[in-house]
């Protein structure tokens, strides 16, 4: 029997067990905010993969990536070890001495908001640049576009905001900003996978938009992410340090590439392999991450629109409350591929719905670090580093004391979200 009949005997087997694993599979009461959808395609391209134990850089990789662009609508990805990475990829790619006078430099400001996942503001902090924070709109959730100009100095090099729980900021707004002053703009887009401005990907608007692939997220490949452009040196610039720096001369570095000892560098006649043009990282992704990816890909469309639903038939359920909730509001021309449903309480404990919450079997989670400044990594920092912050962070601080979210992820069920709305109905009846 030769090897690929056999191959396709293990495929064929491995659907069988998925389909027996799920009639034997135990419902779990507990409603989770988020969690991993998938079938047998995921398990099989995941067994495939492993018997052609290429494990680094190869074709699912190669796939994934031209897929996830041509999803995006952008002319390049790169595919990283996860979401964190991306940001770190992102930022550091416009520390580069390739970009000139752009060039991000010690010292340099950074516009961004302190309600954010610590992994956007820490490679700010860590390359020795200086964050500015600027507040949130309480209806939206996302960032003050009207403090950008208050957030302005002759420092200020780039816009690293993400949108929140997938809700499209003033996108528009922002890279108007960013052009007419000259600042690179990096959209983190970890939790909008599948969200629009004027029916346009949001990383059109973007220099670099970045991704994560963690189960929590639209689509997953276990850990994962990826940092997409339209600006081929940014790219170029990306792809080096993802791959420890190295100095790409051709779009891939092959051992069997012609050009490999012709390059004319201060390292003339050198191995290409082992030229580097930056200080990088290994940031790659594995071929077993990507070959997940390529079949959830296949599923992001239906993602996408169960989430929607899901957020609808809650906020449908919801809004009765709206006296007691600030529920997170759009803005025009956004179509919004929601990763959870946030609440933000006018009055009374939040800590006492959500434990109520959680002993009802529904789970929650806060808006990441709330306010970042008030987090105690900041302080064997103190006398380290600096930050700035425009005004007060007024509701930055109401949504770190009052705000939390619930999940919308596609393997939730109606009934599911109809006991949300249920078991939440009750506890706010008679108060």
């Amino acid at each position: 029997m030769h090897s690929e009949q056999l191959k396709d005997d293990i495929l064929y087997l491995v659907k069988k067990y998925y389909i027996q694993k799920q009639k034997e599979e135990i419902q779990n009461n507990k409603i989770n905010y988020a969690g991993r959808v998938y079938d047998e395609k995921e398990i099989q391209n995941l067994v495939e993969s492993a018997l052609e134990f290429q494990l680094t850089g190869g074709h699912w990789i190669d796939e994934f990536e031209k897929k996830f662009a041509k999803f995006v609508e952008a002319k390049h990805c790169l595919m990283v070890n996860s979401g964190s990475s991306a940001n770190l990829l992102a930022f550091m790619a416009l520390t580069s001495p390739w970009l000139g006078d752009r060039q991000i430099l010690r010292d340099d400001e950074i516009i961004c908001v302190a309600a954010a996942f610590p992994t956007s503001v820490s490679p700010i902090i860590q390359y020795g640049a200086v964050p500015v924070f600027v507040d949130v709109e309480l209806e939206t959730a996302n960032i003050d576009v009207n403090q950008l100009k208050e957030a302005l100095t002759p420092l200020t090099k780039a816009v690293f905001v993400a949108h929140t729980l997938g809700n499209v900021f003033d996108i528009e707004s922002i890279r108007y900003f960013c052009n007419k002053h000259n600042l690179w703009f990096i959209s983190d887009e970890c939790d909008s996978l599948g969200s629009t401005y004027k029916c346009k990907q949001l990383s059109y608007y973007a220099d670099i938009s970045t991704h994560s692939f963690f189960p929590a997220h639209t689509i997953t490949t276990g850990q994962g992410g990826a940092v997409v452009t339209n600006n081929k040196e940014l790219y170029k610039i990306m792809h080096s340090l993802r791959d420890w720096g190295r100095d790409y001369h051709c779009d891939k570095c092959t051992n069997d590439c012609k050009k490999r000892y012709t390059q004319k560098d201060n390292m003339k006649d050198y191995d290409c392999r082992y030229s580097y043009s930056h200080f990088g990282y290994n940031l790659q992704p594995t071929e077993m991450q990507a070959s997940i990816g390529v079949a959830q890909l296949e599923k992001l469309p239906d993602f996408i629109k169960k989430r929607k639903e899901n957020f609808n038939i809650l906020y449908e359920g919801l809004r009765h409350l709206s006296d007691k909730i600030i529920f997170q509001e759009r803005i025009v021309y956004a179509d919004v591929s929601p990763f959870g449903f946030l609440m933000t309480l006018k009055e009374g404990k939040r800590i006492d719905l959500i434990k109520y919450l959680e002993e009802k079997g529904i789970q929650t989670r806060m808006l990441f670090s709330g306010n970042i400044t008030h987090q105690m990594c900041t302080f064997p920092y103190t006398l380290n580093w600096n930050y700035e912050i425009v005004g007060d962070l007024k509701n930055t601080d109401i949504i770190k004391d009052n705000s939390f979210f619930i999940g919308v992820y596609p393997g939730m069920t109606k009934d599911n979200l109809q006991y949300m709305i249920d078991i939440i109905s009750k506890y706010f009846k008679g108060k």
